[in-house]
């Protein structure tokens, strides 16, 4: 692989502009164009980016050697797999796809044409998270409220794919534990898919999490709570802020953090510690887009591949399924 990955762009709405504009901030990354079926569209970004606007999927992916797909997620199955076939590594924007069947397929497939592919779980990322990468986080509550005011890109898919697949990947990559059951519950109120959805999910480890996504919410909101065995971990994605509570024993090391005082008494004292871990000034999803390019080049793992992406979609098509056929018996 030379020094730089030759990578276009396919899909040039909101997100998929700024992913261009991001890839040619990428030092090892080279844009070599663009393509939408919005000819203008693209020959405008095209024009502002000093790249090349194409006419065709195959046009583009004959110059590059990987490709970000930023479709709707309707198209994205179709798109990853016969780019996937022609050795072209793909940046796939969540949801991997539509369906867990398509998942399961872009997963064989990568393994099948060894190319690489990422899934834009871009909340892996986020400076908050990104804070708490030294902590050691079991938890066994969490409770999730990722509620976004109403935009029409995204409403091909339940909110549930569109939104909560990011607390989802989150939870799985913080339990670390099979899921035993799932309930769930939602509605839409202003598109046919769910605008609105909370699942309550339970692992074989003891662990819950309770999630509520919405994308018709007057107020923006887009946190998670986590408790654990002696701590509670508050994060704000908007922000980029994670916090840190811990209760230890006074006769323990010296705890990190700012003392705010001890609960109880005897066996049972507790000293409380209040931290704010140092969050790192990066942008989320340029960081994920260097790590794809990294990963091509050393020819290791994707940050966020397609086995996690398919475990996330089991999760989620499961409330999916759980939520349309509760709408069904209310109509009985």
């Amino acid at each position: 692989m030379s020094e730089k990955v030759k990578i276009g762009v396919i899909g040039v709405g909101h997100l998929g502009q700024t992913h261009a504009r991001l890839l040619k901030q990428v030092k090892r990354a080279d844009l070599v164009g663009i393509y939408d079926v919005d000819r203008s569209k693209a020959e405008a970004l095209a024009g502002e980016l000093g790249v090349k606007a194409f006419y065709s999927v195959d046009e583009l992916a004959e110059v590059a050697d990987a490709i970000s797909v930023v479709v709707p997620t309707s198209h994205h199955y179709e798109l990853a797999a016969r780019l996937m076939k022609g050795g072209k590594h793909c940046f796939i924007e969540k949801p991997v796809t539509v369906t867990v069947e398509e998942a399961e397929k872009i997963s064989a497939l990568a393994d099948e044409t060894k190319v690489k592919v990422q899934v834009g779980h871009v909340e892996r990322f986020n400076p908050a998270v990104l804070a708490l990468s030294n902590l050691k986080i079991e938890p066994m509550f969490v409770e999730c409220h990722r509620l976004a005011q109403f935009k029409p890109r995204g409403i091909d898919v339940a909110v549930v794919l569109d939104l909560m697949v990011h607390d989802i990947d989150l939870i799985l990559n913080f339990v670390k534990s099979p899921v035993t059951s799932i309930d769930a519950s939602g509605v839409g109120v202003i598109s046919d898919t769910v605008d609105i959805a909370n699942a309550r999910i339970k692992f074989a480890n003891g662990a819950v999490a309770n999630l509520t996504s919405s994308r018709i919410s007057q107020h923006p909101m887009r946190k998670m709570r986590m408790f654990q065995r002696d701590g509670y971990i508050s994060i704000d994605f908007a922000e980029g802020i994670a916090e840190v509570y811990r209760a230890t024993r006074p006769d323990s090391a010296t705890p990190t953090g700012l003392a705010l005082g001890t609960i109880g008494i005897g066996d049972a004292a507790r000293i409380i510690t209040y931290e704010q871990p140092e969050a790192p000034q990066v942008n989320s999803l340029k960081m994920e887009l260097e790590l794809f390019i990294q990963s091509i080049i050393d020819n290791t793992p994707t940050a966020v591949g397609p086995k996690d992406a398919l475990n996330v979609m089991i999760v989620a098509d499961s409330i999916v399924k759980q939520i349309e056929e509760s709408k069904k018996l209310l109509k009985l």
